[in-house]
C-alpha cells in the first residue's frame, strides 16, 4: 500500500543513519540513485586529495613514500575494506582494477588446478567477468568457459571444473546468489570459488569467511564511494596465499622489491597480488569512503536497504500500473542494493527523469536501474523518486526524449 509524505518523512526522523547524509556532497535539487555505478563524493575524499596533493606530493615529495604511508597505503587500505567483507587481516589488498583483478585469480586458480581446465559462470554475468574468463581461456591450454543459467550451476559443477566465477549481486537484477551454498558445492567437486563483489561490498552483508569463500574482487567507485576509476581490491583466502602465483609477476609482489633482484621470487602474503606502483591519489580518495562505510552500524545498514528498496518497488508499482513496468529485481529474498524494471522504452524514460533531477542509468535492451545507497539516500528521496516515474509515464514526458544519444556511456 502506497504511504502518504509524512508517513516517509517519520521513517526519515527515526532514521539512526540520518546524519551520514552530511558527509556527502550531494547537489541540490538532485535525487542521486546511480550510486550502484558511481558513489556520491565524500567531502571528506576531497580533503583527503587536496591534502595529499598540496603536503604529501607538493611539500613532502618522494619522501612521501614513507613518509605519509604511500607505499603501505595498499594494504592499509585493503585491510580497513576485509572489515567490511568478513576476511581477516592480510587477505585483502588494494591494487589495479576489477578487471586485471578478476584475472590475476582466475589464472592463478587455474594453473592451482591443472587437471580442470573449465571456467564455470552464468550469461548475463557482468561482460568484465565473461570478457576476462574469455581471455584466460583463450591463454591457457585447453582452458575453457561454461555458461550455465543461475539455477543450474550447481548441478553443473562437475570434475572438470576448476573455478567457479560468479558475480554476488547481478548487475543487473540485483538478483544475489547464495555465496555460501554454492561456493561449498565448488569445494565438493575440488574447484575453487572466485565473487565479484562490485555490486556487494559496502552495500548489502557479506562475509567471505564464514562462506569459505577462495577469492574474490570488487570495484572501488561504487558502494564504497572512492570516485571515478577508484582503484579496485581483491582477496586470497590466507590458506591459498602460499600456493596461488600472480601471472602478472610486477615489482610490488616481490618478496623484496627494493632489493632490484633479476629474479622474481613473490612475497608470502597477500602482497604478491601486487603489480605496479600504487595509484596513491586514488587510494586516497577511497580511503576515505571506506572509512565512512565502515563508520556506519551494519545491522542499521541492512534493515534500511531492505525496508527503502521494499518501499521503492512498493511505491513505483502502486502509482504506476497499466504502463508496462516490469520489475526485474526480485520481489521476494536476497537482493542487492538496486532496483531494476524493465520498460520497451526504458531509455528515452530515463532521459526524462535524469532531466527532472532523478538520476538513474539504463542497461540494454531495456533496463531502468535505481541505485538505493542508505547512507545518503532517505525513504522520502525514494517516495519522490516514485511519483517523478509515476508523473513521467502518466504524462508521457519520455516521447520528447530521442531513441538515442552520440553519448558512449548509458
Amino acid at each position: 500500500m502506497s504511504l502518504d509524505r509524512a508517513a516517509v518523512q517519520a521513517l526519515d526522523a527515526a532514521d539512526p543513519l540520518r546524519p551520514f547524509r552530511d558527509r556527502f556532497a550531494l547537489p541540490p535539487g538532485v535525487i542521486y540513485m546511480d550510486g550502484n555505478s558511481l558513489g556520491a563524493l565524500p567531502k571528506a575524499a576531497r580533503q583527503a586529495v587536496e591534502r595529499t596533493v598540496s603536503q604529501e606530493w607538493g611539500a613532502g615529495l618522494i619522501r612521501s613514500w614513507n613518509d605519509a604511508g604511500w607505499m603501505a597505503a595498499p594494504r592499509r587500505v585493503g585491510d580497513k575494506i576485509a572489515r567490511l567483507v568478513g576476511a581477516a587481516p592480510g587477505e585483502v589488498v588494494v591494487a589495479d582494477s576489477t578487471s586485471v583483478n578478476l584475472f590475476k585469480l582466475a589464472v592463478a586458480a587455474l594453473r592451482a588446478r591443472p587437471d580442470r581446465r573449465v571456467i564455470l559462470t552464468e550469461p548475463g554475468n557482468f561482460p568484465t567477468d565473461l570478457y576476462v574468463a574469455q581471455g584466460v581461456a583463450d591463454l591457457l591450454p585447453q582452458a575453457q568457459v561454461r555458461t550455465v543459467p543461475a539455477a543450474d550451476i550447481a548441478g553443473a559443477l562437475t570434475p572438470d571444473v576448476g573455478l567457479l566465477l560468479l558475480t554476488h549481486s547481478h548487475y543487473k537484477s540485483a538478483h544475489t546468489h547464495d555465496m555460501t551454498a554454492l561456493t561449498a558445492a565448488a569445494h565438493d567437486v575440488g574447484a575453487l570459488a572466485l565473487w565479484d563483489l562490485s555490486h556487494s561490498a559496502g552495500a548489502i552483508p557479506v562475509d567471505l569467511t564464514a562462506a569459505g569463500a577462495d577469492l574474490a574482487v570488487g570495484c572501488g567507485y561504487k558502494f564504497l564511494n572512492g570516485g571515478p576509476g577508484a582503484p579496485a581490491f581483491l582477496y586470497v583466502a590466507r590458506r591459498h596465499q602460499q600456493t596461488l602465483v600472480s601471472p602478472l609477476m610486477g615489482w610490488l609482489g616481490h618478496a623484496a622489491p627494493f632489493d632490484f633482484a633479476d629474479d622474481y621470487r613473490p612475497s608470502d602474503g597477500i602482497e604478491r597480488f601486487l603489480c605496479g606502483t600504487p595509484p596513491v591519489l586514488g587510494l586516497a580518495a577511497l580511503e576515505a569512503g571506506v572509512d565512512i562505510a565502515l563508520e556506519a552500524p551494519a545491522d542499521a545498514l541492512a534493515h534500511k536497504l531492505k525496508r527503502m528498496t521494499g518501499l521503492f518497488i512498493t511505491e513505483v508499482e502502486a502509482r504506476c500500473s497499466g504502463h508496462g513496468l516490469a520489475l526485474v529485481t526480485p520481489r521476494h529474498g536476497p537482493r542487492g542494493s538496486h532496483v531494476s524494471f524493465a520498460h520497451p522504452e526504458g531509455y528515452r524514460i530515463m532521459q526524462a527523469l535524469i532531466a527532472r533531477g532523478l538520476i538513474g542509468d539504463f542497461r540494454e535492451p531495456d533496463i531502468l536501474r535505481f541505485g538505493l545507497t542508505p547512507l545518503y539516500l532517505g525513504y522520502e528521496d525514494v517516495w519522490r523518486a516514485a511519483g517523478l516515474i509515476a508523473e513521467v509515464l502518466d504524462t508521457g514526458a519520455w516521447r520528447d526524449q530521442p531513441h538515442r544519444i552520440a553519448g558512449r556511456v548509458t
